[in-house]
C-alpha cells in the first residue's frame, strides 16, 4: 500500500515534495509565533510540536498511520444535482481476451465524488486546478468535530465559536493549514436520498462552514483550504454561495464529498491532495491521504 501511495503522489506532483514532510513549517515549542489579539480564540493551548517532523523515508518505511479520505467512483457516486450534470460512466473499450490489454474510458463531471473545487469555480480570474501550485496541496491540518450539533441541525454551519473551541482544546490551527469538519454526514454516502435531504419544495439540506470562520481561517491562519464530508462547503440551502466566493478570492480550494474523516485526530496530521490535472478544470475527483506519526497526533478517534 506504502509503494502504491508514493506512486499516487509522485504522479500528482509528489516529486516536488522530495525534500520531505518536514520541508513543511511544523510548529515548535520555541519558534511558535505569539497569538495576535483577535476575537476569535480565548487563550488558546499552543500546538504541541511532534518529537520528531515525519518524513518522506518514514512513510516508506510504514511508520506512519495513513487514512484514504476518497471515495471510490462509480455510477452511483454522488454529484452536484444540477441541469446539466451526469452520472460517472465507465466503459470497457478493450479486454484481455480479444485486445491482450484491458483498456477503459471514463467520463465525469468535475464536481463528482471526493473532488477539489479550484479557485476559478466561482471566481473569474483565479487559478484553474492545473494551476494550483504543487506545495499547497500537501500540508498540515486539523480536523474539527461537529457531529453532535449536525445530528440536531442538518443545516448548520461550521461557526467561528466551533473555531474558538477547537482552538482551545487543540492548539492554534497552524498557518497554511487546510481545515476540515468532521459534520457526520459521510453515514449517508451510499444513501444518495438521504444525502443530498431535500424536502417537500425539492431544497437540500445538509451542513456547511459560516462564511465568518472562513473568512477568519483565510485571514488570520492563511488556509490553503477547507474541506467536508457533504456535497458542498456552503451548506445545502444555500443560494449564493458565500464560502465558494471567498475561497476562490483568496486562492484557496475546496475539498467536498470527503470520507472517513472519522480516523482522524483533531490535529498533528499532514494532508495530500491529489486531484486529475485538467488543462483550465474547475475542480476534479481526487484522492486524499491523511498521514501522521500516531505518537505526534493529539487525541481523536484516530490518535
Amino acid at each position: 500500500m506504502t509503494r502504491a501511495l508514493l506512486v499516487a503522489l509522485a504522479l500528482a506532483g509528489g516529486v516536488a515534495f522530495s525534500a520531505g514532510i518536514d520541508a513543511l513549517e511544523q510548529p515548535s515549542a520555541a519558534g511558535q509565533a505569539p497569538l495576535e489579539p483577535d476575537a476569535a480564540v480565548d487563550s488558546p493551548q499552543p500546538a504541541a510540536p511532534p518529537s520528531a517532523t515525519p518524513t518522506l523515508a518514514d512513510l516508506a518505511a510504514g511508520k506512519l498511520k495513513l487514512v484514504d479520505l476518497a471515495w471510490p467512483l462509480n455510477d452511483k457516486s454522488a454529484y452536484w444535482p444540477g441541469e446539466n450534470y451526469q452520472p460517472f460512466e465507465l466503459h470497457t473499450i478493450a479486454t484481455l481476451e480479444k485486445d491482450g490489454v484491458l483498456s477503459k474510458t471514463f467520463s465525469s463531471p468535475e464536481h463528482l465524488g471526493t473532488h477539489l473545487d479550484a479557485p476559478n469555480h466561482f471566481e473569474r480570474g483565479k487559478p484553474s486546478v492545473d494551476q494550483i501550485p504543487a506545495e499547497d496541496l500537501f500540508s498540515h491540518a486539523v480536523v474539527i468535530d461537529v457531529r453532535g450539533p449536525v445530528s440536531a441541525d442538518a443545516d448548520y454551519l461550521v461557526s467561528l465559536d466551533d473555531v474558538r473551541r477547537f482552538e482551545r482544546e487543540h492548539g492554534r490551527i497552524p498557518q497554511h493549514a487546510v481545515v476540515l469538519a468532521n459534520t457526520g454526514w459521510s453515514k449517508f454516502w451510499k444513501n444518495s436520498t438521504r444525502y443530498q435531504n431535500r424536502d417537500v419544495r425539492g431544497r437540500l439540506h445538509f451542513p456547511g462552514f459560516s462564511p465568518e470562520a472562513v473568512k477568519f481561517l483565510i485571514d488570520k491562519r492563511e488556509v490553503r483550504g477547507v474541506g467536508l464530508d457533504t456535497l458542498s462547503v456552503d451548506r445545502g440551502i444555500s443560494r449564493d454561495f458565500p464560502v465558494h466566493h471567498l475561497l476562490g478570492q483568496a486562492e484557496c480550494y475546496g475539498l467536498e464529498n470527503l470520507a472517513h474523516l472519522d480516523e482522524l485526530p483533531p490535529a498533528g496530521f499532514y494532508l495530500f491532495v491529489a486531484p486529475i490535472k485538467i488543462e483550465t478544470g474547475s475542480g476534479g475527483p481526487a484522492r486524499v491521504f491523511a498521514a501522521w506519526a500516531p505518537s505526534d497526533a493529539t487525541g481523536g478517534d484516530g490518535s
